[in-house]
């Protein structure tokens, strides 16, 4: 009989590149959260690669990047200006932190 050994489960901070030790957590998240939203667009236009290199104003193969969650090549700026791009408003919102700790930066999509 095999032996089975006990797997140890870590809870989540709430971003997989802090609990990862990353220097640039933070910035990787909101990345990350802004490329979920653009892909998100294009997936409910059925806009093609190259369509979407049109509207984004990019080649094809950085939107192919940016559909792999590639995040190199993009900033947080970069994401936004996609976002608006794709009609989309951005609407940053400065407010005092909920929680004790460091103070976080949130994307929350309404698309």
């Amino acid at each position: 009989m095999a032996k089975t050994s006990k797997a140890v489960v870590e809870a989540s901070s709430g971003n997989v590149f802090a609990d990862l030790g990353l220097a640039d957590a933070e910035e990787l998240g909101t990345k990350l959260r802004l490329c979920v939203v653009v892909n998100r667009i294009l997936e409910a236009r059925g806009l093609t690669q190259v369509e979407a290199s049109q509207v984004l104003g990019v080649t094809q193969p950085k939107v192919s990047a940016l559909k792999a969650y590639k995040l190199e090549g993009f900033s947080v700026e970069r994401l936004m200006h996609f976002v608006t791009a794709l009609e989309h408003d951005v609407v940053i919102e400065i407010r005092p932190k909920v929680k004790k700790g460091e103070a976080k930066v949130m994307v929350v999509s309404a698309a």
